[in-house]
């Protein structure tokens, strides 16, 4: 990968000899594979046996969950938060796992819209919940750094399952839990 940043920095006419930017393709290289390493992470290893017994039967909510990607479109950062919530079947899955899980799936190439479902999706089936809501709201630098160049736009996508997408009342209660700040 360190060559092939090599050629791509010397493609735009820089020299890659001089001084600024003798290691920036081992530094680039480093960098995209942390940015893309959710590839490499493991449901069960990301997971770690947390899955605890619960009696509860009420709303789980985890807001605000900070996460960056890369946008499979052309390889620029989009940056936000995600919002994950679900009703608990007889189990409960560790705070720091939602979180991990996101994690999991925003570092790779990605369209936001596919990353909320992978969420939702990964969610309902380490838990089992009775339905799972994810939102995801985030700044696209493809929009923002090129193209239409519009500096205060972001995108909000959503995935509903089980109660949160049959119920009404349930995927209302998420949506107010979420904007009482």
């Amino acid at each position: 990968m360190k060559d092939h940043y090599a050629k791509i920095i010397e493609s735009t006419g820089e020299d890659v000899s001089r001084a600024g930017l003798l290691d920036t393709p081992d530094r680039a290289a480093k960098a995209f594979a942390y940015l893309t390493s959710g590839y490499d992470m493991d449901l069960d290893q990301v997971v770690n046996n947390a899955l605890f017994p619960s009696d509860s039967e009420e709303m789980v909510i985890v807001k605000d969950i900070e996460l960056f990607s890369l946008c499979e479109h052309h390889l620029l950062p989009f940056i936000g938060k995600c919002h994950v919530a679900y009703i608990p079947n007889g189990k409960v899955l560790g705070l720091s796992k939602v979180a991990r899980v996101v994690d999991m799936f925003a570092r790779r190439l990605q369209i936001q819209e596919a990353l909320a479902q992978q969420i939702a999706s990964t969610i309902q089936e380490v838990t089992q919940a009775r339905g799972v809501a994810v939102i995801v709201e985030a700044k696209h630098m493809c929009m923002m750094m090129r193209g239409v160049e519009k500096q205060n736009s972001s995108m909000k996508t959503s995935a509903m399952l089980g109660s949160f997408r049959t119920e009404q009342a349930t995927r209302t209660e998420f949506l107010a839990l979420l904007n009482n700040q």
